[in-house]
């Protein structure tokens, strides 16, 4: 009986130990270099996230299988004694397409409406995939003067839906989803 209880635990701890997870992407994927500016109307967000594309996402992605991230931006005014007010949600889509017989890369970027990005270079199409500069979050007429503010970010990378053909094909493409955690900054307008 002890034999048994030690080749199952045993087993469970390699079983865990070399499958790869959405866990370990979301720890090793990380919102960056959140700023928040603004222009005479509206408040602004500059992100990025790191360490978003693993190795077998580029595979997947050379495969013919798209990528695409979610960055979601919400700002909150903060209230004593009571819950914060939400003042907006923004999300922001980006979709990365490669091309085999081109050899392109084209980027699709959901708050540049009718703007394709189309490179050669891998480097470059990643870079335009994971940085957001200029997303507007709110208008400035939305908030008031001298009150605080807390602006949450995060990013996501989506489970894709495959025909039921290609799932065991593209068996890996469940261990590559990930979501960053919430980064928050506080701010007094």
């Amino acid at each position: 009986m002890r034999d048994l209880r030690y080749w199952i635990l045993l087993s469970l701890w390699l079983l865990i130990v070399a499958t790869p997870s959405a866990s370990r992407a979301a720890r090793e994927a990380k919102l960056t270099d959140l700023t928040i500016t603004n222009t005479a109307d509206n408040l602004l967000v500059y992100m990025r996230v790191q360490g978003a594309f693993l190795p077998e996402m580029a595979q997947a992605l050379h495969s013919g299988v798209p990528t695409t991230f979610t960055f979601r931006a919400s700002l909150h005014e903060g209230r004593r004694l009571w819950f914060d007010k939400g003042v907006s949600e923004v999300t922001a889509t980006h979709s990365l397409i490669y091309d085999a017989l081109k050899k392109e890369y084209t980027v699709a970027r959901s708050w540049e409406p009718g703007r394709l990005r189309v490179t050669r270079n891998f480097e470059e199409a990643r870079q335009w995939m994971t940085s957001v500069e200029r997303l507007k979050v709110a208008t400035l007429d939305q908030m008031t003067k001298g009150k605080s503010y807390q602006l949450r970010a995060k990013a996501e990378l989506s489970q894709l839906t495959l025909p039921f053909y290609l799932h065991h094909v593209f068996f890996f493409l469940s261990f590559w989803d990930f979501e960053t955690d919430w980064y928050t900054v506080d701010f007094i307008y």
